[in-house]
């Protein structure tokens, strides 16, 4: 049931992310959940930079955080060539 909320909350980041970007952004559905998850990473592993844990592990993102997170990553594969 993870695995869902996961794609769920995904999607919804990365249709967010696409709607706060300039621009069009030509991805399906599917793209976006993953533009969501990954920037969700990608937020918490810039947060665990910034702060680090005491643990080591990886700082989670929030919601705010994941949505720039996406947008990060629609940037770069813009640069690339990718969308």
């Amino acid at each position: 049931m993870n695995y869902v909320i996961m794609a769920v909350v995904g999607l919804v980041v990365g249709l967010l992310a696409r709607f706060f970007y300039p621009g069009p952004v030509d991805m399906g559905l599917l793209m976006s959940a993953v533009l969501g998850i990954a920037g969700s990473f990608v937020a918490g592993f810039i947060g665990s930079m910034v702060n680090k844990t005491s643990d080591g592990r990886m700082h989670p993102a929030g919601f705010v955080w994941s949505i720039l997170g996406a947008m990060i990553l629609i940037f770069v594969a813009r640069k690339l060539g990718y969308v």
